[in-house]
């Protein structure tokens, strides 16, 4: 059934509100950290050209034109070309598509994981907390990117393996961190009330202990994002991350330097520039929003 007419006004007036609501939380997010704004503007940017890559790049990013392979900046390519005479500006557009849906997808994969995790191991202690954190203790003894090329060499090459194996690597860190606020959580008062109410331990993890995760979670994520960035394009240029002739900043950088000791300045200087401020600029949103959701700080910031 629809929304009635009396009812319209209503619904219209809560959507006003709701937005004024989110104008005013942007607003104070921006006074308190200018340069956390912009890079969430620069991220927002980043993600509308991966997401238009089909209508912004000028050119197909895998088919070559030996014409002008190795050549500069110059009309019609001003980023120039590569070794096979690709445009390095659309390969650099259709990369930020695929760097960027690999660390997304791969951080909310993992953190997510991490969040169920560390609340559940957390609340009941014990021996399940005991297991939880040797099995913690065991996927942080590799190194991340020693952990992902093990993975991607049992798994396979492809986009879903390397998503698989880089957010493998981001649970224990999130793990860890949902499990030291769960600890302190579990023994509010609220919860404690819940408990002698006589409420089932699902309600209580999810009524009562999830949402007091919420904030931690989210800074865990926004700071992982430029990790799980930068690990991707690590893997695409060890060459066991995404296949060629698939472009990302990664094994754009790899392939060239696979190609030639020496490369062409362009072919180097222009991926690793869009990879270098797409990672600071999710470190520095992350850093921000942690400042932002901190309540010792939130008072000195907004001053």
């Amino acid at each position: 059934m629809g929304i009635g007419i009396a009812e319209r006004p209503r619904v219209w007036a809560s959507g006003r509100k709701a937005g004024r609501a989110c104008s005013r939380v942007a607003v104070r997010f921006a006074r308190s950290s200018p340069l956390g704004a912009a890079s969430g503007v620069l991220l927002v940017v980043m993600l509308l050209i991966a997401v238009f890559a089909d209508r912004l790049a000028p050119y197909d990013p895998i088919k070559a034109n030996y014409a002008i392979s190795r050549q500069g900046p110059m009309p019609g390519h001003p980023l120039g070309a590569d070794h096979m005479g690709r445009d390095v500006l659309s390969r650099i557009i259709f990369g930020a598509r695929i760097s960027l849906f690999v660390g997304l997808a791969s951080v909310l994969m993992g953190d997510s994981i991490g969040l169920i995790w560390g609340i559940v191991s957390g609340y009941f202690g014990g021996k399940v907390d005991l297991i939880s954190q040797r099995v913690l203790d065991s996927l942080q003894a590799f190194p991340g990117l020693i952990l992902a090329m093990l993975l991607l060499v049992g798994l396979g090459a492809g986009l879903p393996t390397v998503v698989i194996a880089i957010a493998v690597t981001r649970i224990p860190i999130s793990t860890r961190v949902i499990r030291a606020v769960t600890l302190s959580v579990k023994e509010f008062a609220f919860v404690e009330a819940a408990r002698g109410l006589g409420a089932s331990w699902p309600r209580i993890l999810l009524r009562h202990v999830a949402p007091q995760c919420v904030a931690p979670f989210l800074v865990v994520t926004t700071a992982n994002i430029g990790v799980a960035i930068t690990t991707e394009a690590a893997l695409s240029f060890l060459g066991v991350g995404v296949p060629p002739p698939t472009p990302t900043w990664g094994n754009m950088l790899g392939g060239i330097l696979a190609e030639a000791f020496r490369p062409r300045w362009w072919l180097v200087v222009f991926p690793g520039l869009a990879l270098t401020l797409t990672v600071v600029a999710a470190n520095l949103f992350g850093d921000a929003i942690r400042d932002y959701l901190d309540p010792k700080l939130r008072g000195r910031i907004l001053q």
